[in-house]
């Protein structure tokens, strides 16, 4: 007999072998959102995770504006809440941090008291790669290289059953990532409509996954096809069925024409089909500000306005779904508190992230960032990381996903959660 587990897995391994875009197995379609669709899996809460490559500014993203020192280590890059002249000034949010106004589309929800901040998040790992620190915040495990699997991987092995859909865990992306790596059942696809269009050309591909798909479900017991092998091949026809030109985000939101804006709009369209998926992950790059980091306008204000945009658009589609998601960003390290002397800023250590949902305690910047007096910051340059990004990262799934089991998400770690979360 085989289980229901084992045949995802299997039929994970066989659709592999059909993928056409660059050995992924790139099977999920667009869904249209349209009244008649037919929906296969009841709404499940769903966790969507946003990678910021490159180590993001926290210092310029949300800045301690009143805190003069700051000033003093940024001339070129420091900005205030105060109108100046043409420039743009920070939104401030509570009187002490203000918000980079390149991320305005946040401030409503943050005054919604949906979205929230933490400050100073990072990881316990003082490695300034970007590969280590990548490698130490995907898997979980800050100081062990070794660690096959990823936190989300393993976040699916704890939502307390067996997986009925091979989209459990889905990411946008061109390669697996390594958050995902693991034991349990998860896709990465690159682009959905390409992938469509290559398979309605090319008849055999089509045929050739039906039938893998289906030899497996043959072997199978006939109670284990009623559950998990007959929804799964129903999922995959459906989804290969579908229109993937003519999808009408709901709200009127507006993608921006970017990766990350095309890979949330993608995102949102698998959440509505309703096909049993529970985690969503992408990523976004451009945060390496080393050089023409620029105030309101300059490199970090164009990734941060992408992020921003292609967040809120994502969160205005999603309409009556935003009370089963909740969206997550992460970054691998943050900048100097020092600019450098190409106007840029150095790999340094903490940052912030953003935590947007109906169930967080938002409004808040979360965290403590004491003065920053070169006494006070870590090897005298930079932030220290005061929030264990395990701390976050373990109170968001435990509390969205209704999972519980922060060692095996997170092994070794015994800290405190965070408070992000109201519920």
């Amino acid at each position: 007999m085989v289980t229901r587990r084992a045949f995802l897995k299997n039929g994970g391994l066989a659709l592999f072998g059909v993928g056409l875009l660059g050995g992924i197995p790139p099977f999920i379609a667009e869904a249209a959102a349209r009244e008649k669709v037919f929906r296969l899996y009841k709404k499940n809460k769903i966790l969507v995770c946003i990678f910021q490559r490159g180590a993001m500014d926290g210092l310029m993203a949300v800045t301690p504006y009143a805190d003069p020192y700051l000033q003093t280590a940024r001339p070129t890059l420091f900005m205030t809440p105060a109108k100046t002249g043409n420039t743009s000034p920070l939104i401030d949010l509570d009187g002490r941090f203000g918000l980079h106004p390149a991320l305005q589309a946040f401030e409503p929800v943050f005054r919604d008291k949906r979205l929230a901040i933490v400050h100073g998040i990072g990881s316990p790992n003082n490695t300034r790669s970007h590969f280590d620190a990548q490698d130490y915040m995907e898997s979980g495990t800050p100081f062990d290289k070794a660690t096959p699997s990823g936190w989300l991987n393993r976040a699916v092995g704890l939502l307390g059953h067996d997986a009925l859909t091979p989209f459990a865990a889905v990411s946008l992306t061109s390669a697996m990532p390594r958050s995902l790596y693991g034991d349990n059942p998860a896709v990465a696809i690159a682009n959905l409509q390409d992938f469509t269009i290559q398979m309605r050309g090319n008849p055999a591909a089509v045929n050739l996954t039906a039938k893998s798909f289906e030899d497996l479900y043959d072997q199978t017991s006939p109670g284990l096809l009623k559950e998990a092998g007959q929804e799964s091949f129903e999922a995959m026809k459906m989804l290969q069925k579908t229109d993937t030109k003519n999808y009408k985000p709901a709200g009127g939101a507006q993608y921006p024409n970017s990766p990350l804006g095309n890979a949330l709009k993608q995102i949102a369209q698998l959440i509505k089909m309703d096909v049993g998926m529970e985690i969503a992950f992408t990523e976004c790059g451009g945060w390496d500000t080393h050089y023409g980091q620029g105030t309101t306008n300059g490199v970090f204000a164009r990734s941060a306005t992408d992020l921003s945009q292609a967040v809120m658009a994502f969160w205005t589609d999603l309409g009556t779904y935003q009370d089963e998601v909740t969206v997550m960003t992460m970054t691998e390290f943050g900048r100097t508190v020092h600019q450098n002397g190409t106007g840029g800023t150095d790999h340094g250590r903490g940052s912030c992230n953003f935590i947007l949902g109906n169930d967080t305690a938002g409004g808040i910047v979360h965290g403590s960032i004491k003065p920053l007096t070169v006494e006070n910051l870590e090897d005298g340059r930079d932030l220290p990381v005061t929030t264990d990004f395990r701390s976050v990262f373990s109170e968001v799934a435990d509390r969205h996903l209704r999972i519980a089991g922060e060692k095996v998400l997170f092994p070794g770690w015994s800290g405190a959660v965070a408070g992000v979360m109201n519920v």
